[in-house]
């Protein structure tokens, strides 16, 4: 590969004294690509671009899929990939650090009964795609054998994350000034601030898909992440936040607005938690700010609806389904349609369109998160959550974007019903056991609340509680619902994806926090 066409792929610039470091697993494909797959040459469709893309053509994608069924699979899928990362680094005042990666590869999923055959190769040889179908053929061997359908391409109804200016066009001298706008407005806007570190990541994917239920797709998704933290000393004590935001996006979604908004967040959430102190621990009503409080959905009960805990009996709601689980006043969805959310999907990784889909409707459970083995198990379409994080995994059950209905309270009033308890606005992270549905989560600030107002700001304790009864023991829902847009990533079987969550204030009647004894 030339320098102009590595530079171009990679995002890579030698910047005075910028460090910049490589690393690679790619086949030798047309790397050459800039934005969106277009139809054109001897193309007659966008799969057809993508197959050249990918160096393959319907021929050898049909031979490996009866190489894929041969030992008696009842349904086999292809997943291609190809991947480029780049993440620029700022500390100490100057951009220091550049990291681009190329990665490329593809899967084959085989399905007989219950079991499920994996295998993946980092290169797109007619050979070595044989010898992954046949690995996970023997895996998933037995049953009826499978039918290879003619291969039809799916068109996009809906693009949930058009790109204007691509990734691959961006070169790293044009993100420098964004990093250092960012900088210089975390020092301006207080005296006390001794350090930022930032970094801008922006990632772009070209996905081919195919099965032999004959479903074809193409498929670019962008992604891009900025992220700031600052670092703040008064009197000897040192306290640090952060803000950030990811979406779907090119690179007009860097503009001086954004940086103003990051600055302004990351100093006002440093600057709360010099006055903050640790609360009595123990149960009291909690408030949950709108926004990030979204965590609570994700960990505490959107795990538990995924089909696949469910179809195996672990999940505490493996028997709920139809019934009523909360208040009547309360709706959940997980939703893969938001337009430019991270989250977002315009097929999931095994062929199926994004779609918005009610988990919990008017306190009522009305479906599991499935990918197309649960769905198949319970005799209903999939939802569009089959996803994995690379062609390196199998798709599973997984959420995209999940979040509350708005209800008909204000924050305000809420707020007023509670003579003792904490209001918390700001997550770090979370656990959940499926199971029985224990969850604990790890809260960065917040206020006390004292006879119905917002007093004393907290800081650092844990929520700890289960995730049916805390549902059930929201008694009161906001008119202020709000998506959080920050770089969350759920972790689920070694595997991570990108999501997001969100939910309007509520009041949670009672949940332990562990603060000071």
């Amino acid at each position: 590969m030339d320098r102009r066409l590595f530079l171009r792929t990679g995002g890579l610039a030698l910047l005075g004294s910028l460090v910049t470091n490589a690393s690679f697993a790619a086949a030798s494909t047309a790397l050459q690509s800039s934005g969106p797959l277009n139809i054109k040459g001897d193309s007659k469709t966008v799969t057809d671009a993508a197959m050249n893309h990918f160096g393959v053509s319907e021929s050898d994608l049909r031979k490996v899929l009866a190489a894929a069924l041969e030992k008696g699979g009842n349904y086999a899928d292809l997943f291609f990939e190809h991947t480029i990362t780049n993440v620029v680094n700022l500390q100490d005042g100057v951009v220091n650090s550049s990291n681009s990666y190329i990665d490329f590869g593809m899967g084959v999923r085989v399905l007989s009964g219950d079991k499920t055959g994996y295998a993946y190769v980092e290169n797109v040889t007619l050979k070595d795609m044989l010898n992954a179908a046949h690995t996970a053929a023997r895996i998933a061997s037995g049953g009826e054998k499978g039918k290879i359908a003619k291969l039809t391409e799916q068109p996009i109804k809906k693009n949930y994350y058009t790109v204007n200016s691509p990734w691959e066009e961006v070169s790293i001298k044009d993100k420098i000034p964004y990093l250092q706008k960012l900088n210089d407005k975390v020092f301006a806007l207080d005296k006390r601030v001794i350090k930022v570190n930032a970094n801008q990541s922006d990632e772009t994917s070209h996905v081919l898909f195919c099965n032999s239920d004959g479903i074809m797709y193409y498929d670019y998704r962008p992604m891009v992440m900025f992220r700031v933290n600052c670092i703040m000393e008064e009197n000897g004590k040192t306290e640090n936040a952060t803000a950030s935001r990811a979406y779907r996006k090119g690179y007009d979604f860097l503009n001086d607005d954004l940086m103003e908004i990051l600055a302004r967040e990351a100093v006002d959430r440093t600057s709360i938690l010099f006055n903050a102190i640790k609360p009595k621990g123990g149960e009291m009503p909690v408030v949950m700010g709108a926004g990030g409080s979204g965590i609570l959905l994700h960990e505490a009960i959107g795990h538990a609806f995924e089909a696949d805990f469910n179809r195996k009996n672990t999940s505490i709601f493996s028997d709920q389904l139809n019934k009523k689980i909360c208040n009547e006043h309360i709706s959940v969805i997980d939703d893969g349609t938001i337009p430019f959310n991270r989250g977002s999907v315009n097929f999931d990784d095994e062929g199926v369109e994004g779609q918005k889909t009610y988990l919990v409707k008017e306190g009522v459970l009305t479906s599991y998160i499935h990918d197309r083995i649960s769905a198949k198990h319970y005799g209903i379409d999939p939802t569009g959550n089959g996803r994995r994080e690379s062609f390196r995994h199998m798709p599973i059950p997984r959420m995209r974007a999940t979040y509350m209905e708005p209800g008909n309270a204000t924050e305000a009033d809420i707020i007023s019903t509670v003579k003792n308890g904490i209001f918390v606005d700001n997550f770090t992270n979370g656990q959940v056991q499926i199971g029985p549905g224990d969850f604990t989560f790890f809260v960065k600030s917040g206020y006390m609340i004292e006879d119905g107002k917002l007093t004393q700001p907290i800081k650092d304790i844990n929520i700890i509680g289960n995730g049916p009864k805390a549902l059930a023991d929201i008694t009161m829902v906001a008119n202020n619902d709000k998506i959080d847009n920050g770089t969350w990533t759920c972790g689920k079987d070694g595997q991570s994806c990108p999501v997001t969550c969100g939910m309007p204030s509520a009041l949670v009647s009672k949940l332990t926090v562990g603060g000071e004894s």
